[in-house]
């Protein structure tokens, strides 16, 4: 697939990039792309919830009345989870959400999601450009002039561009990220995928 090389004003440059089908141009495996997005979200949870159990809470452990004879049901302490102020049973402990995905697994999801991205034509190639300094207006006019300003977009540069990044924090709705840190989530959640030039070789390099 070719796509044509955008300059920072939006406008052609009557040049075009290849990208390459191994990584652009597979038949998207949806069930990995699902774990793969799966493993990120889970990654993300603390999992530090935690709930008191009967032994946890405060109270006597005195039992209420004798077991038999008092016509009544039997009972053990005021801590038993049917009496109010007593613990929760089975409650929320803290735990680790993540599990283990192969190395395959996550690279086949990548390359899935930037293929469905470049089914949908959603890929932008803009060509190499740096900031002198952090400017936020002047990143937003990039994102206006592409057509791409109010999307969800990804910019994925070749390396960390600090002053590109810095640019971006205040923009709502948009990301920039190292082409070697691009992860499947990032790619599904956005509406609009901008690769600078020099990014689609090291894509290529990581995920092929």
């Amino acid at each position: 697939m070719k796509l044509e090389v955008l300059n920072i004003q939006g406008e052609k440059t009557g040049r075009s990039v290849e990208l390459p089908e191994t990584v652009f141009g597979i038949e998207p495996n949806e069930h990995a792309v699902y774990l793969a997005v799966k493993l990120y979200l889970a990654n993300q949870r603390q999992g530090t919830h935690k709930a008191k159990e009967r032994s946890e809470v405060t109270g006597s452990t005195r039992k209420l009345h004798r077991q038999k004879g008092t016509g009544g049901s039997r009972k053990g302490d005021i801590n038993n989870p049917l009496y109010r102020g007593g613990g929760r049973v089975f409650g929320p402990r803290p735990r680790n959400y993540g599990f283990k995905l192969n190395k395959k697994v996550k690279r086949l999801a990548r390359q899935s999601a930037l293929s469905a991205k470049a089914n949908a034509g959603q890929i932008l190639v803009v060509e190499d450009f740096s900031f002198e300094s952090p400017k936020t207006k002047k990143f937003m006019e990039i994102l206006q002039n592409l057509g791409v300003f109010g999307k969800k977009t990804v910019f994925v540069t070749t390396d960390y561009e600090k002053e590109v990044l810095l640019s971006s924090r205040n923009v709502p709705h948009t990301q920039v990220t190292r082409a070697g840190d691009l992860h499947t989530y990032q790619v599904m959640n956005s509406s609009a995928l901008v690769l600078s030039e020099g990014s689609i070789g090291k894509i290529v390099e990581t995920f092929a």
